[in-house]
């Protein structure tokens, strides 16, 4: 009889479980199917981790623009071919002399994790020399927008940046400037800041109070003065070297790179972690070697490999599918335990790009990423649901003409809804 008690039982669970998972469906695709998604290109693939199982699919499988949301990748590719420690350059000692490789690491003197690791460590020798040269890519990915060339979020790649590879300027009781050679050399406007587009002459509005970063134009001349304005006459850049830099120098805890990169959407954050892990597969950094290096070792089992091009998103050749994102995610979920991996993302309602959204009733239920270039917004990431199940979900919006805003309220609304009801 106890045999019989626990089939039935057993059943129950499966029906009220197949009950849930058609009413889910139901819901969401009437939700789908309202005015509220025409002229536009929608896609949504929700996964129960505990339970193994698809419960949402439409368009799941076909390609979107993912801005933002490719910074996700980005962050499996470091999760996966870095340390706990970010390998803040390659070296090699002879008698008074070091020689140093860049890695990419981006936070050597930045304004945020101001990293003085490189500095503390050769300043003590008589003679630097610096290869800075050694990677394949351009300053810029591909296709990012040109007129971007003196926005803070278009910082120029490079093999091995200090400052960020940015002028921050700061108003407060008197206008500051960093790296301090252009203290006295930025020009003080009425209605202009940036940055000349084939020159290193910088401008800021003297209205402006908040914080404003400028890119810097990275070339070998510019990086050799930087570096020489810290440690005078000591510093020489190199092509090559007759010794090979082989010892490892380590600077920020990993996490925090990553924590930065997802809570502010940083690119240029997401473009170096990319060139750092090329760094382990190579000398020569190469964020292309990187991602194809992910796709054909670690990620070899997508149904729809993406097309990968740039680290942060900014690309729109970029093209993923929010089954992809799903996937990824999942694998991320299954071998980084849960409390760790959900503060590397945005938290709903309190941290990060989702600060003001998404917003709990009593605790956070949304741990994800945005992506948003101009008329697509997208979210990827998980969300906990009042009964303590974990979906991991992909909610792609293209090509749209609404604003921003009323793109988050219809999605707010169904998260709320699948948090409450799953």
């Amino acid at each position: 009889m106890r045999g019989k008690n626990v089939f039935y039982s057993s059943v129950l669970v499966l029906i009220l479980a197949s009950c849930a998972t058609t009413k889910l469906s139901r819901t969401l695709s009437k939700k789908i199917d309202s005015s509220f998604y025409d002229n536009q290109f929608t896609g949504i693939y929700i996964y129960d981790v505990k339970a193994d199982k698809v419960l949402y699919n439409y368009n799941g499988e076909k390609y979107f623009t993912p801005a933002s949301n490719a910074k996700i990748f980005t962050l499996f590719a470091g999760l996966t071919l870095l340390s706990d420690s970010i390998p803040a350059f390659k070296y090699a000692v002879d008698k008074d002399t070091i020689t140093i490789q860049g890695t990419g690491d981006p936070t050597f003197l930045h304004n945020y994790f101001k990293d003085s690791t490189a500095l503390k460590l050769v300043e003590k020798y008589a003679k630097i020399n610096i290869i800075a040269n050694n990677t394949t890519d351009k300053r810029y990915g591909p296709g990012w927008a040109w007129e971007d060339f003196d926005a803070y979020y278009s910082a120029e790649r490079s093999a091995f940046p200090i400052y960020g590879n940015v002028v921050t300027v700061k108003n407060e009781e008197a206008i500051s400037v960093q790296p301090a050679i252009y203290q006295q050399k930025i020009k003080i406007t009425d209605n202009f800041y940036g940055r000349d587009e084939y020159q290193n002459n910088f401008y800021f509005r003297n209205d402006r109070k908040a914080t404003t970063e400028i890119p810097m134009i990275i070339d070998s001349t510019l990086t050799a003065t930087l570096w020489n304005a810290l440690l005078p006459n000591k510093v020489s850049l190199i092509q090559a070297s007759a010794m090979r830099p082989n010892s490892i120098a380590y600077s920020v805890a990993s996490d925090s790179l990553y924590r930065r990169m997802m809570e502010v959407s940083d690119n240029f954050l997401a473009e170096q972690l990319l060139l750092l892990a090329s760094s382990t597969l190579s000398d020569t950094l190469s964020s292309s070697k990187a991602r194809k290096y992910i796709l054909a070792n670690h990620l070899k089992e997508l149904k729809q490999p993406p097309r990968w091009v740039d680290g942060s998103g900014l690309s729109r050749y970029n093209l993923f599918t929010p089954m992809s994102f799903v996937e990824v995610l999942t694998k991320l979920y299954k071998t980084i335990p849960q409390e760790r991996l959900f503060h590397l993302f945005p938290v709903g309602g309190e941290f990060g790009t989702l600060k003001n959204w998404y917003a709990g009733t009593d605790k956070p239920y949304v741990f994800a990423k945005t992506g948003t270039v101009g008329n697509n917004h997208n979210i990827s990431g998980y969300l906990l649901t009042n009964s303590g199940k974990v979906l991991v979900f992909s909610f792609m919006n293209n090509h749209f003409k609404k604003s921003n805003d009323a793109i988050k309220t219809q999605m707010q609304q169904t998260f709320e809804w699948l948090r409450d009801q799953y």
